[in-house]
């Protein structure tokens, strides 16, 4: 798998957005790996419920509340992403500095938004 968006946040709930954003990224057939406090499956992609040492990691989708991003921000600047997408809700100015100067894109904005206009 080649440029990997990783999910984190990921629920096995049909009616949240992480679970419908999993669904689109498979409708657009973009390799997706995804994180969530149960292991599961959405379409053909497996949940795990701890942090994975993935490998070509190029995007990562939050749907975690910032206190809940802290424990993952030295695990999400090591898989070392080309960019964090934080969705509505997600905004973290604390992470999104972290990120910037790491040099990885830290993009505000709606990943259903962002594949529905092709702008993925």
């Amino acid at each position: 798998m080649k440029n990997v968006t990783l999910v984190i946040g990921a629920s096995l709930n049909s009616n949240r957005y992480s679970n419908i954003a999993i669904k689109s990224l498979i409708d657009k057939e973009l390799d997706t790996v995804a994180i969530g406090l149960r292991k599961g499956k959405v379409g053909n992609v497996f949940i795990d419920d701890e942090k994975m040492p993935y490998k070509n990691i190029d995007t990562v989708t939050l749907y975690l509340n910032p206190k809940r991003q802290i424990e993952y921000y030295n695990y999400i600047i090591s898989l070392k992403p080309r960019r964090v997408i934080f969705n509505p809700g997600t905004e973290n100015l604390e992470f999104i500095k972290l990120l910037q100067e790491k040099n990885i894109i830290a993009e505000i904005a709606c990943t259903l938004v962002l594949l529905s206009t092709n702008q993925y």
